[in-house]
């Protein structure tokens, strides 16, 4: 068995990786950047190195820099997570050049898998199904657009060395796909470093469908059954589920076995998920799914797969990479009640997914479930990586229960001041569609009004706020009919000496006060003294002061078009003196890995513009200034006058 193990990678994967290194007896070493000195994984781990500035592409995509500090600090293997540079096949010959294990598939597997064209071809020599669409070398815009026309719409244009979301675009009118290719291409080559792409059939009902396979280095090959990760945001997943709903018995070996194929055709070794698209129109059958990629690394949805199966993947990766043989046979898996995975970003709904950074003041999250996450009340979100904070796990022995104990445990999320998707999820997990089984990937985008507006608070929560204001003004005889403040006679919530926060859930009231719980280093001492904090089914609330209420400065209404995080502008479509028309982009900005488009509020004329390509900017920063068009009357009285 391995000794002493690098994660090459931060966050909560990286956490996950050091809880099972512990459990087994093997050292652990963490690298970091600058922005994560004191992040959760860095103090969890045995040691930690660290690899240079915040940047991933300077830090935890450098792979001479990360190997350097594996063999610095004594460590025998090297575990890639996820991301990064998990799937980088060079960084795998390095690794195993500089004499280290590499805890994953061996190069020429990734290779095989990593780029989607050649997988596809490689599918169907080996007798897997594939998705109709163009694959070929020609990577010029008319070519591409021919192909498109020639398949039909609605298309997706993919990255050939995508993964994770990136580099992919539905195109359902001819006339947008021009816009869509070079806004694909973009992002591949700045995630990717790889611009080409291929065109694929859009499933107009689509169910995404993966397997769970791994392979030992004596040959043997098993799938851990299947996982549903149907529901689904700007194609990054967001609610996984094992086993899939609806899947028969049938339809799971044909499906099951397809993907046991296509990991024995790259002689596969390790941890991999086989992903499938599937025609759910007439319900899930192997005669209508289709392989679509290989992700030749763990998951982040792998606990569902945990859950239903008792294994620990984690231990499986780190015996294989130690050349033992698979702990299970096929015969040795099988299926145990129903497990739902939900992630927990930070970013708001509200306003577009906007990602959300900044210091986690108040951090809870349910202590009933497994919750795998890399931050603690205290800790900061910077804007230098993934969104993700948190994974909500659940197992039951029914797929209707497990939905319930997961909606009930995100009522009790407490996340403030960063935004976060908590109310977003349990509002997915509700849906009767969900319940049902019937979301296609296209769902959220189809239900955004519904699953992403803006909540409201309940009668309770407005009586834990008026309680507030009454302790403001000094009343003392206040009483609210939910007997929330009768324990704090006397308290005054703008007093520096006591912080209250409140949790609804089902309209009963929790109330806590921070600043005399027991003490913690990394527990804010105080959440604000210019109001209090209500959660309730995920969302946060925070009921003012009047001072605090007064808010002045321009907003996007003014004509001031300011960066609503902090983020790089790659692109700026206008210029100083151009009219712009409601609603026209502005620019792009690229924050958390991923392109956010800038509109114009209104008609008018661009009179100030601060903003140029490649620039960081600071979240405030005023882009863009619109002066407002004149109305055709007001222009007509200028004249006259």
């Amino acid at each position: 068995m391995i000794q002493s193990l690098l994660i090459a990678n931060r966050g909560e994967i990286a956490c996950r990786v050091i809880r099972t290194a512990r459990r087994l007896g093997i050292r652990t070493i963490a690298v970091y950047s600058d922005a994560d000195t004191t992040a959760l994984h860095v103090r969890e781990a045995d040691e930690a190195v660290h690899i240079g500035p915040s940047p991933a592409a300077e830090s935890y995509l450098d792979g001479q820099r990360i190997i350097r500090a594996a063999k610095d600090s004594g460590a025998q293997a090297i575990h890639p997570g996820y991301g990064f540079l998990s799937e980088n096949a060079d960084f795998a010959e390095a690794v195993k050049a500089a004499g280290l294990i590499w805890v994953g598939p061996d190069a020429k597997s990734i290779r095989a898998m990593g780029l989607k064209d050649a997988a596809k071809k490689l599918m169907q020599d080996a007798g897997v199904p594939t998705t109709p669409g163009y694959l070929g070398k020609d990577q010029s815009p008319d070519t591409l657009k021919a192909k498109a026309d020639e398949i039909g719409y609605p298309v997706l244009i993919k990255a050939v060395a995508g993964g994770g979301g990136k580099g992919m675009r539905r195109v359902d009118d001819p006339s947008d796909f021009a816009d869509m290719l070079a806004s694909c291409k973009r992002e591949a080559s700045a995630s990717f470093s790889d611009d080409r792409v291929l065109i694929e059939k859009y499933i107009l009902t689509p169910r995404h469908i993966e397997v769970q396979i791994f392979g030992d280095a004596q040959g043997n090959v098993v799938h851990l059954f299947e996982r549903d990760c149907t529901l689904q945001r700007r194609h990054q997943k967001v609610i996984e589920e094992a086993p899939a709903p609806g899947m028969s018995n049938e339809a799971r070996e044909a499906i099951c076995a397809a993907a046991v194929r296509a990991a024995q055709a790259v002689d596969y070794v390790g941890a991999g998920t086989v992903e499938f698209i599937a025609d759910a129109s007439q319900g899930l059958s192997a005669d209508r799914t289709w392989f679509m990629e290989m992700n030749t690394r763990l998951q982040v949805e792998h606990p569902v797969t945990e859950a239903i199966t008792g294994q620990d993947l984690v231990e499986w990766q780190l015996r294989v990479a130690s050349g033992e043989p698979l702990p299970c046979t096929q015969d040795d898996l099988s299926i145990h009640g129903y497990a739902i995975e939900a992630r927990l970003y930070a970013e708001d709904p509200v306003t577009g997914f906007l990602p959300s950074t900044g210091p986690l003041r108040v951090f809870s999250l349910p202590d009933d479930i497994r919750c795998d996450s890399a931050v603690m009340a205290g800790d900061e979100v910077t804007p230098f990586y993934d969104p993700m904070i948190a994974k909500l796990i659940v197992h039951e022995e029914t797929r209707a229960a497990a939905i319930d104990t997961l909606a009930e445990a995100i009522d009790d999320v407490a996340i403030w001041p960063v935004k976060t998707n908590a109310a977003f999820l349990r509002n997915c997990l509700l849906s009767d569609e969900f319940r049902d089984a019937t979301v296609t990937t296209g769902y959220i985008g189809d239900h955004l009004e519904t699953l992403a507006g803006a909540a409201e608070p309940s009668e309770a929560a407005w009586w834990i706020g008026a309680g507030a204001r009454a302790h403001i003004d000094g009343t003392a005889e206040y009483r609210d009919p939910y007997d929330v403040w009768s324990q704090w006679s006397g308290f005054r919530l703008n007093a520096p000496s006591r912080s209250l926060t409140a949790v609804v859930h089902k309209g009963e009231v929790r109330v806590f006060d921070l600043v005399q719980s027991p003490p913690d280093p990394f527990l804010p001492r105080e959440i604000d003294s210019d109001g209090i904090l209500v959660f309730e089914n995920g969302n946060a609330f925070l009921f003012e002061t009047p001072h605090a209420l007064a808010r002045t400065g321009a907003s996007a209404s003014d004509g001031e078009i300011k960066a609503p995080m902090p983020g790089k502008v790659i692109a700026v479509d206008i210029a100083q003196g151009d009219s712009v028309a409601n609603g026209q982009k502005l620019l792009t900005l690229e924050a958390m890995k991923m392109e956010h488009t800038l509109t114009a509020p209104f008609d008018g004329t661009v009179s100030e513009l601060s903003a140029e390509a490649g620039s960081q900017v600071k979240e405030g920063t005023l882009l863009i200034r619109i002066e407002p068009a004149k109305s055709t009357d007001a222009a007509a009285d200028a004249k006259d006058g």
